[in-house]
Order: structure tokens, then C-alpha cells, then sequence
């Protein structure tokens, strides 16, 4: 595995550790989360990419936009910088949004689509309702060790339902160290800043998913977001979207929240076999 840089962005890299045995794997993270989060998923017989998004991780984080638009665009740009052709894109929440935008703009990277609880809302939710995420701005930045967050959030909702091994990873790739400390590599003001513009007027790309011809699958959880309550483990996944595009068909989990990918990564496993 290896860190490529891509303009602003940090890519992370790991080729086929067994004989290669398929498309290329392109992967995008949900909000305040990072490319690593992936670990514990990726096939070992294809060779795969995770991105960092702008803002998380070991990307740049003072960019001067940070519209939901923006991190499609960048993963349109990383899918065209590495040369994908006929790659599998996958992504969870925000990724999904990113990853779907992706394909409309860069049809030719994608042979198909794996849309996890992407944040893909129905097109009425658009509206510019503010979302009150003061409590995501005031997240504890500062930890004295990858550990020391562990501990703090094994046993606390949502976190307690992952598999440990992927909180391992979240804690272990989502600090970076600062003097004798660590901080969040998605600072929290950032964080509530995509929170606050996901049902902006602009994050509706319901143009762009009318045109998307890959075959796509869009897994997604059972638990509903409502519009009277912000819940982080609900899914804000349009029920209708696989119908929104060409060449979709829709994967309803009610057993799962939000957290597929952390909490039953064997699922995900499944979908790229």
C-alpha cells in the first residue's frame, strides 16, 4: 500500500496482493470519516484506490469550497488522473454522492457502481433547511493517542455497533499528531460544514443521475432519516433512487443502520465478488 498525491489530495493505493482478478476498485469515504476506513474490505486479488476527500485525512484542508459538488468533482478527477477505465466506484454517504456525480462527469472510468447509504436525498429535501450540527462543530478535536480515542468511543453509540477492528482503523488514520497530541484529520468545523450543506440547492444531482448508463446497486439502510431529526446511524438514501437512474437496482438492508461498510463490511465484501 502507498500514499499518492493528486493535486490536493491525498490517494491511497494498494495493488493486487494476489494475482489480479477483476476491474480496478476506486473508493470514497463518508463525512468526517478517510480513505483507510476501507482496510478491512479491500480484495486482495484487485488492485484498489481510496481517496481521501478534500478535507479528511491527509488531503488539503484549506480549500475554499467545500459544496458537495466540489468532492464529485474531485473524485472525477482522481478516477481521470490515475487512467481508470472499466473500474468499480464505490461509495458510502457522502462518496456515494461524490462517486455518482464521478461517473456522470467520467463515464468511461466506470464499469459499474456500488452506492453504499449514499447521501442522495429525495429531490424536495434540497431546500436549504439549516440542520443544526453545533454538536458535530464541537467535537473533542485533541487526543493524546490513537488508543485514547478507542477506549473513549468503543463503548458509545454509533461506535459500539462497528466492528472493532475497522474503529481501530478510524482512530488509528483519523488523527494526525500535533506537538505531544493528536488532532481529528477532519476538523470538526469542516465536518459541520458538509453536515450543513447537504440539502443545499446545489447538492441536487438529480440531472446528472438520469443520465448515469452504468450499472449500478444502491445498498442502503432501512432505518430513515426524518426531516424532524438529524440521526447520524439513519439513512437519508432516497428509497426511489435506484429507479432515478438508468441501470440500478436498489439493495434495502433493514437489519443495518447508516454504517454498513463498519458495521457489516461482509455485505460490502459480498457486492464485490
Amino acid at each position: 500500500m502507498q500514499l499518492l498525491r493528486i493535486a490536493h489530495l491525498a490517494v491511497w493505493e494498494w495493488p493486487a496482493a494476489i494475482k489480479e482478478d477483476g476491474a480496478p476498485i476506486l473508493f470514497a469515504h463518508a463525512t468526517g470519516f478517510h480513505g483507510r476506513l476501507w482496510d478491512r474490505i479491500i480484495p486482495p486479488n484487485r488492485h484498489c484506490f481510496a481517496i481521501d476527500l478534500r478535507g479528511h485525512g491527509r488531503s488539503g484542508k484549506d480549500l475554499p469550497s467545500y459544496d458537495w459538488r466540489r468532492f464529485g468533482e474531485d473524485t472525477a478527477m482522481v478516477a481521470k488522473e490515475l487512467g481508470l477505465r472499466g473500474a468499480v466506484g464505490v461509495g458510502h454517504s457522502l462518496g456515494g454522492h461524490a462517486m455518482a456525480l464521478a461517473a456522470a462527469m467520467e463515464p468511461s472510468a466506470f464499469s459499474s457502481l456500488l452506492l453504499v447509504d449514499p447521501v442522495i436525498q429525495i429531490p424536495d429535501r434540497y431546500d436549504g433547511h439549516h440542520k443544526e450540527v453545533d454538536f458535530i462543530a464541537r467535537r473533542r478535536a485533541r487526543w493524546k493517542s490513537p488508543d485514547e480515542m478507542f477506549e473513549r468511543f468503543r463503548a458509545r453509540p454509533p461506535f459500539s455497533n462497528w466492528k472493532p477492528e475497522i474503529l481501530h482503523d478510524y482512530c488509528e488514520f483519523g488523527l494526525l499528531p500535533d506537538g505531544d497530541e493528536f488532532v481529528l484529520a477532519c476538523p470538526p468545523k469542516i465536518e459541520a460544514t458538509i453536515y450543513e450543506r447537504s440539502n443545499w440547492p446545489d447538492a441536487d444531482i438529480s440531472a446528472e443521475l438520469s443520465t448515469i448508463q452504468t450499472p449500478a446497486t444502491v445498498m442502503r439502510s432501512g432505518k430513515l432519516m426524518t426531516r424532524e431529526k438529524f440521526d447520524l446511524s439513519a439513512s437519508a438514501t432516497d428509497p426511489n433512487l435506484a429507479s432515478r437512474m438508468p441501470n440500478a437496482r436498489d439493495v434495502c438492508l433493514p437489519q443495518c443502520s447508516h454504517f454498513i461498510p463498519m458495521e457489516h463490511p461482509d455485505l460490502v465484501i459480498a457486492a464485490l465478488q
